[in-house]
């Protein structure tokens, strides 16, 4: 081989060497690249998530921040928590005349309100939380006010149904309802019966092993397990009661002398009380899926509605609409009588 030869067979090496190097840093580039995009999409998708969130939010959003603001009023001749009952009815009436809710939703948020006012009526009764401050809207030592705060938590599920087009796939009905009666139930008589939450809360994980909910944000549609749903809402919820709390809008008897954070365990049992929400607005066929072209934030029509009590997305096969169902993460009691008793409070 003569040097010539030797000299061009070494430059070709290296050439391919260069070739094989450009094509490594392009790989690790367009990796990169794709990486950084997705990194992008998620955090919009995150973000826009948040807002959606927030107009589900805004009922409850609003009873938080009256409550806010009535701790600031002047000495009135009207008590606090009869104007927060005036207040309440007000932004029931406004809610529905901007959109907030349909009739039906109206109907389904009133039922979560009359049934939240019987749970209390129980629980100040056998002293699991009190209402310390004076009014004349009482009744059995709970304010009528109070039935808001349950109206909060059905309207949020409701326009959660509508903005995020909700449907769940896999859905036992049946034993889902069964069940959430049954903790509804166990919550009222664990104080005299014996107390089978754990069971119960054991059974609807296993009543809902399997199913899904899908909901959209911006085009893209998402899913999550209907457990981890239940779970992240009594997150949120146990939040919202340390504010309303710290607000004075109830006491716990540990907070009668000064705030403290409601317990912890109060997230578990709010997570297996959704369940009653989840299968009232089933039940009460909250409006669900728009159809192709219509505003996310004006009410579907009533003619979307399935016999049954539960709305079918459409062109989703199998698929039912899911009322109380939103998470943050699918982007992919209180109690004088132990830390099991729960709230529901908006």
């Amino acid at each position: 081989m003569t040097m010539h030869e030797t000299t061009t067979h070494g430059v070709t090496k290296d050439a391919t060497t260069d070739a094989t190097t450009a094509h490594g840093v392009t790989t690790d580039a367009t990796t990169a690249r794709g990486i950084r995009q997705r990194a992008e999409t998620f955090a919009r998708q995150l973000v826009r998530f948040g807002l959606l969130q927030a107009r589900c939010c805004a009922f409850a959003v609003a009873l938080l921040g009256g409550m806010a603001v009535s701790t600031l009023l002047p000495s009135l001749p009207v008590t606090r928590y009869d104007l927060l009952l005036a207040y309440g009815v007000l932004l029931t009436t406004v809610g529905f005349l901007l959109g907030w809710e349909t009739r039906r939703e109206v109907a389904v948020v009133a039922a979560c309100h009359v049934l939240g006012l019987a749970f209390e009526m129980v629980k100040v009764r056998v002293g699991s939380w009190s209402y310390p401050e004076p009014g004349l809207a009482k009744v059995a030592g709970v304010p009528l006010y109070g039935g808001f705060m349950y109206a909060a938590v059905g309207s949020y599920v409701c326009r959660a149904r509508r903005l995020l087009d909700l449907a769940v796939t896999g859905y036992r009905a049946r034993a889902t309802a069964a069940l959430a009666v049954g903790l509804y139930a166990n919550f009222l008589t664990h104080h005299w019966l014996p107390d089978l939450r754990l069971p119960l809360g054991a059974l609807l994980l296993a009543a809902t092993t399997g199913t899904w909910v899908h909901y959209t944000v911006v085009e893209r549609r998402h899913r999550m397990p209907l457990a981890v749903s239940f779970a992240l809402i009594g997150f949120f919820l146990w939040l919202a009661e340390n504010i309303a709390t710290y607000l004075g809008a109830w006491r716990y008897p540990y907070q009668l002398h000064g705030w403290e954070p409601v317990s912890v365990s109060k997230w578990v049992s709010w997570a297996l009380l959704i369940s009653v929400t989840f299968v009232i607005c089933g039940t009460g066929r909250c409006d669900g899926a728009l159809p192709p072209g219509q505003g996310r934030d004006e009410p579907a029509p009533d003619d979307q509605a399935v016999p049954g009590g539960v709305l079918g997305r459409a062109g989703g096969e199998g698929e039912v609409a899911a009322g109380g169902v939103v998470a943050v993460g699918g982007l992919g009691e209180g109690t004088g009588h132990g830390p099991d008793d729960a709230r529901v409070a908006g």
